[in-house]
């Protein structure tokens, strides 16, 4: 069963952020500057925290999982926004 989690962080360093974003890349899609909606099985989810746990600074930096709950079966996906309107992004993301 797919779970769908919003995968947030805050990486103290540039070169890990640049790696961070990288890895979340390979597992799902960005939504904002540190954010990434996965839908995830428990085995990917574990090599997901594997390979960032291999790239963050323990004592520095944070990942957060977020569960939204499974993936399938729970309607429509729904995101609401203040401010700037939420738009996909399609466009590849650069972080310099």
């Amino acid at each position: 069963m797919r779970t769908t989690y919003l995968v947030c962080y805050d990486i103290a360093d540039e070169k890990r952020l640049r790696q961070v974003f990288k890895a979340c890349r390979n597992f799902g899609d960005h939504l904002q500057f540190s954010v990434f909606e996965c839908d995830l099985n428990p085995t990917e989810k574990i090599e997901m925290e594997r390979v960032l746990g291999d790239i963050i600074n323990q004592n520095e930096d944070q990942v957060l999982f977020v569960a939204l709950g499974p993936s399938e079966g729970r309607g429509d996906r729904v995101i609401s926004a203040m401010g700037l309107p939420y738009t996909k992004l399609d466009a590849p993301c650069y972080v310099v």
